[in-house]
C-alpha cells in the first residue's frame, strides 16, 4: 500500500513571508516533492487575526505533523510579545539549531571556499527567558544564563554525530570559559568528555572572540562548529555573511518531538509586496526538510535548480547582484528543474 504524502504545518510568516513561501511551494512542486501542507498562523499576522502570536491551533498542528516549514516572523523590539521563534523552540524542546553555510558559485561574497555547519544549542543560555528588572523605577535589569550538563551533552553529541554521518572531519567547540568559568566552563568540560568518545573526528576548542577573528581571516579552517545559544546566534549570522548573507542561509530547529525548517532572515516589511524578495533561504530550508522526510531525490532536484539560477546573473535576485525579481527567479528554478531534474 502506498504511504500518503507527509503532512507539513505551513507558516507563511510576516512581511515578505507569504511571497517567498509561495515561491518555495512552486519550486517544491516542480521538484516532485510528495508533500501535503496544513497552513497555520503565527507572528504579527496571527496577533491581528487570533489575538495571539502563537495560537493553540498552530501548536496542535505541529504536534500532530511533527514537521513544519516557516517563513520569517516579526518580533517587536524591546516591548510587545516574546519571540515566536524562541517560544516554538522551547515548547517543542527543539534543542538543535542547524545552520549550514556554503559558498555558491555566482553569489557575490568575500570568500569562495566556505563550507561550515553551525550547531547551536537552542533552548538554554541567556535565551532561557529568565530576566527581571532590579531596583526602583526599573533602574537596572538582570538576565540569567542557564547552562546545564544535559543540554550541553546532547547538543555536542548531536554535532559529533552529524559530523560522523556527513563525513565531516572536525568539530570546533566555541566558548568563553576563560571568563565565564562556571557556566561556559561546564559546557567546555562536557564537550571535551563527549569529544573523547569520537576518536575518528578531530576537535578543538576556541574562545569565541578568537573564533570571530579566525572566521574572518581563515574560514576554511572551520568545518562543524558547536556552541551555546547566544554565541551560536551571533556566529551563525557572521558565517552567513561570509557566503553572501542571510538571503542564502537556511536553518532547521530539531528535537525529538518536531522539526521546524525556516528562512533565518527577517520579515523585511519595507519590501513586502514589491515582488523583489529573495526566496533562496526558504527554498534551501525546504531542501533540508525534504532530506528529513526521506525525499532526497526531490531535494537534489531542488538544489540543482537553485544552483543553476544562482550562478546566472540574469536569474539571480537583485540583492545578490542579479537582475531577477521573485517571480523570474522562481520561474528560472522551476524551468531548470524541468530541464535537468
Amino acid at each position: 500500500m502506498t504511504q500518503p504524502a507527509p503532512l507539513v504545518s505551513l507558516i507563511r510568516g510576516d512581511g515578505i513571508g507569504p511571497e517567498i513561501t509561495d515561491a518555495t511551494l512552486r519550486m517544491l512542486e516542480a521538484a516532485g516533492a510528495a508533500l501535503r501542507f496544513e497552513e497555520v498562523p503565527a507572528g504579527a499576522g496571527a496577533l491581528t487575526t487570533h489575538q495571539d502570536p502563537l495560537p493553540a491551533l498552530t501548536l496542535t498542528s505541529i504536534e500532530k505533523n511533527k514537521v513544519a516549514l516557516k517563513g520569517p516572523l516579526s518580533t517587536p523590539m524591546g516591548t510587545g510579545f516574546r519571540s515566536v521563534n524562541v517560544a516554538l523552540r522551547q515548547h517543542f524542546d527543539l534543542y538543535v539549531n542547524l545552520r549550514p553555510a556554503l559558498s555558491f558559485p555566482g553569489v557575490p561574497s568575500r570568500y569562495q571556499n566556505v563550507d561550515i555547519v553551525t550547531v547551536r544549542e537552542n533552548t538554554e543560555d541567556i535565551y532561557a527567558g529568565i530576566e527581571h528588572f532590579v531596583g526602583p523605577g526599573r533602574s537596572a535589569a538582570e538576565s540569567i544564563a542557564v547552562i546545564t550538563r544535559l543540554g550541553s551533552e546532547r547538543i555536542v553529541r548531536y554535532a559529533f554525530e552529524y559530523a560522523r554521518r556527513h563525513k565531516r572531519k572536525k568539530v570546533s567547540i566555541i566558548h568563553k570559559a576563560n571568563i565565564l568559568k562556571m557556566s561556559n566552563g561546564l559546557f567546555l568540560e562536557v564537550a571535551k568528555q563527549v569529544a573523547s568518545e569520537y576518536p575518528d573526528i578531530q576537535h578543538d576548542d576556541v574562545i569565541v572572540d578568537a573564533a570571530c577573528m579566525k572566521l574572518v581571516l581563515f574560514p576554511e579552517r572551520f568545518d562543524v562548529i558547536v556552541t551555546m545559544n547566544l554565541f551560536g546566534d551571533i556566529l551563525s549570522d557572521l558565517i552567513a555573511g561570509l557566503v553572501g548573507g542571510l538571503g542564502v542561509s537556511p536553518g532547521a530547529n530539531l528535537g525529538e518531538k518536531a522539526a521546524i525548517f525556516e528562512a533565518v532572515h527577517g520579515s523585511a516589511p519595507d519590501i513586502a509586496g514589491m515582488g523583489i524578495a529573495n526566496p533562496t533561504a526558504l527554498a534551501l530550508a525546504a531542501e533540508m526538510m525534504l532530506h528529513h522526510v526521506g525525499q532526497s531525490d526531490a531535494a537534489g532536484r531542488l538544489r540543482r535548480g537553485l544552483l543553476a539560477c544562482l550562478a546566472d546573473e540574469r536569474l539571480r535576485t537583485k540583492d545578490l547582484g542579479g537582475q531577477a525579481n521573485t517571480r523570474t527567479f522562481t520561474d528560472g528554478v522551476c524551468a531548470s528543474i524541468g530541464q535537468n531534474g
